[in-house]
């Protein structure tokens, strides 16, 4: 009876104990679990506020870039886009040095951007022995014009091509019309890797199928280094940003529009042709945004507005117009009003 009475005692006890172990391993776990966490804050703290030379060390270094500028000896332009048809084509086009001129109806989209990417030595052989597209990859050659001397700004109409041009319902695999300025060379003339050889034009013509209004799809630019590029549209500032004697400006200041990014023939002329400049602006200067004095020569990017004169680019970090970093720029025109010490290229 005492042994029975003496287990059950030890079994009361035990019942008793087991809550109180629970509560301690509990709030043992918890105090670990605060201990640890305090040790994690008072790492990040430090890290903050002392960073560790590790880090500081072995930081990535931020990639600087020295741009160069690429000329761009061609003009090309569309003449009344909105009446251009299938039934003639009115272009504009001017050029700075030795060209021939070749036009294509219905160039293969494959094929035209498998042989942009050949080497200029190649490209121009095959120009000297017949076309630059081969006539397995187009319906018809539009024009061939060989030997081109420098020229101003001239008219090149090309008409309908027969049979008439069939391009069949969208998505298409040809491109209505591709234009080709290629840069015509001595025997014995080198050229610098970064001098431009031709510019291609890719026309999109309006017909019943596809009713979209005739413009310039894309411009490519081939270097004699073999690199291609596609020109970009710009956000060129318009407007004559001076005022009038009664302190009223004759135009909006800083408004935008857009300029294809081709050349000029005139060394002293913008590198950019925009149709809404000449049509409602001619013969007045597009002025820096920022200084109002010197001409527009920069176009800054990402952003592609193009603002700013060489002057006061190289006094700022932020594009004047929408406060985007500057990562890079190019010059859409000569330079030479600005003393060379203020013209040098900027790093990044």
């Amino acid at each position: 009876m005492n042994v029975f009475s003496s287990v059950m005692l030890s079994t009361v006890e035990m019942t008793n104990l087991l809550p109180l172990a629970a509560i301690i391993v509990c709030v043992g776990a918890m105090i670990m679990f605060l201990a640890k966490a305090a040790v994690i804050l008072r790492v990040q703290a430090d890290d903050v506020i002392r960073p560790s030379t590790l880090t500081a060390n072995h930081s990535v270094p931020v990639p600087r870039l020295k741009m160069t500028r690429v000329h761009i000896p061609f003009t090309f332009r569309l003449l009344e886009a909105g009446n251009n048809s299938f039934e003639e084509v009115r272009l504009a086009v001017s050029s700075q040095v030795n060209y021939s001129l070749q036009a294509f109806w219905a160039v293969s989209i494959r094929e035209l951007h498998m042989s942009l990417w050949r080497t200029w030595s190649e490209l121009r052989d095959q120009t000297k022995h017949s076309a630059i597209v081969n006539s397995s990859h187009c319906q018809q050659l539009a024009t061939n014009v060989r030997c081109q001397q420098p020229h101003s700004e001239k008219v090149v109409v090309l008409k309908s091509p027969k049979p008439p041009l069939v391009l069949g319902a969208p998505p298409r695999l040809a491109y209505p019309l591709v234009v080709f300025m290629i840069r015509e060379l001595e025997s014995d003339e080198l050229l610098h890797p970064d001098e431009t050889v031709i510019l291609v034009n890719v026309v999109h013509l309006r017909d019943p199928v596809c009713p979209l209004p005739t413009s310039i799809l894309a411009q490519y630019l081939k270097q004699a280094s073999g690199q291609l590029s596609c020109l970009k549209q710009l956000y060129l500032a318009t407007g004559d940003p001076t005022s009038t004697d009664d302190g009223n400006p004759s135009q909006i200041t800083g408004s935008l529009s857009l300029a294809e990014p081709v050349a000029c023939a005139d060394n002293s002329g913008p590198l950019l042709c925009s149709d809404s400049i000449l049509r409602d602006c001619p013969g007045i200067e597009q002025l820096c945004v920022v200084c109002h004095y010197f001409p527009l020569s920069r176009a800054l990017l990402p952003c592609r507005h193009t603002c700013i004169c060489a002057v006061c680019f190289n006094k700022l970090d932020r594009c004047p117009m929408c406060r985007a970093a500057i990562t890079s720029y190019f010059c859409i025109r000569t330079e030479d009003y600005v003393p060379p010490s203020i013209v040098e290229p900027k790093i990044f």
